[in-house]
């Protein structure tokens, strides 16, 4: 791995991504500056002598050969700034990370967009953003996001149904966090990436999220958000996008919702109102969505439980036997076989929700 001097310069608390170009830019490489003499790394200016004697001791305690064998065994690998494989919008960002951890594969296009939104979603945001993200992933788009809950895993999720998805995250790339998410960590290294610019061994904390939305938006073409109250993330991540000139999208929602909020507030502001991924696929030029959609022949019974559900609110399991008139083990064991066709979505306190999909508004 040639850049894992780049990856131990890293590792030394106080040495960010400036110092690293500094010194990398002075000795020629990355390991020639991780070998140099304290005088050495005194003389080039990038480090005060607090720095040099950091890279000093952790050059005595880092065995950069078990770290590599280390690393390679979970699967993970290194990208630097100025490589081909490094992604080509985030590098014309105004402050690009010089080195990249990441699991999986890095995306071979810049068709991109970010998802975001509220952690605590509701389940019509949940739902409409898995159905956006699987139509964006169908069309070639890869899908980025945070990885966190609510709306990026819904994202994620959506997106590997039909195609690539990149999790930026605020920690290691070996670490999971959010924990319930480990299934879908490895799913998303199996079709996509896990990606970060902490160093492997990096545990989360809240002073580490904000930089990473950074890397969400200058990933992306543009920033596609869809629950957000007044005063969230998810708009420090829009406004990033502004400030990189990446184009802003909002799903609208219920006036009546807090999670609607910071939506109607970016669509107020200009940000383009989304309901189909066919608003952001015109945008780019990029051709409509198309996915031919198998016919699923259900039976009569089926057909009135299907009906009586709806895309935007659970509807409880009492209130669909009350409507059909079906017994109870009748409907339930429909509404497991909905679940299996992915027309039916199931919640907690035996609620359902119809799945959000094309031509179902």
């Amino acid at each position: 791995m040639k850049n894992i001097h780049l990856a131990a310069l890293h590792m030394v608390p106080g040495v960010g991504h400036a110092r690293i170009k500094s010194l990398v830019a002075y000795f020629g490489d990355a390991e020639q500056a991780w070998l140099a003499s304290k005088d050495d790394l005194r003389l080039s200016g990038c480090l005060d002598e607090m720095l040099c004697n950091k890279i000093v001791i952790c050059r005595e305690k880092i065995d950069v050969s078990k770290l590599l064998e280390n690393w390679e065994r979970k699967g993970i690998r290194i990208v630097s700034l100025g490589e081909a494989e490094y992604p080509a919008l985030l590098a014309n960002t105004y402050n690009p990370p010089a080195v990249l951890y990441y699991r999986g594969t890095l995306p071979v296009s810049d068709k991109l967009i970010s998802i975001v939104g509220s952690r605590r979603a509701t389940a019509y945001g949940r739902n409409v953003c898995k159905m956006l993200a699987s139509q964006l992933a169908a069309a070639g788009i890869g899908v980025v996001s945070g990885a966190a809950r609510g709306i990026d895993s819904a994202a994620h999720s959506g997106a590997l149904e039909e195609g690539y998805t990149i999790a930026v995250l605020g920690n290691g790339v070996d670490i999971c966090y959010p924990p319930e998410n480990a299934r879908l960590f490895e799913q998303i290294v199996e079709k996509g990436s896990l990606l970060s610019e902490y160093p492997p061994g990096t545990n989360p904390q809240p002073k580490l999220f904000p930089a990473r939305n950074r890397i969400i938006n200058g990933l992306s073409r543009g920033v596609l958000v869809v629950e957000a109250a007044e005063r969230s993330g998810s708009l420090i991540t829009a406004d990033f996008a502004l400030e990189e000139g990446r184009d802003v999208f909002a799903v609208p929602g219920s006036i009546l919702s807090k999670t609607s909020k910071g939506t109607h507030y970016l669509i107020k502001q200009g940000a383009k109102l989304v309901d189909c991924a066919a608003d952001i696929l015109d945008e780019y030029g990029w051709g409509g969505f198309q996915r031919e959609c198998k016919p699923q022949l259900l039976s009569t019974e089926e057909q009135s439980v299907y009906h009586v559900l709806q895309a935007d609110n659970p509807v409880g399991i009492d209130e669909i036997v009350s409507q059909t008139q079906l017994p109870v083990p009748t409907v339930t064991h429909i509404l497991l076989q909905l679940e299996l066709q992915d027309l039916a979505i199931g919640y907690g306190g035996q609620r359902y929700m119809r799945t959000a999909r094309e031509g179902t508004r």
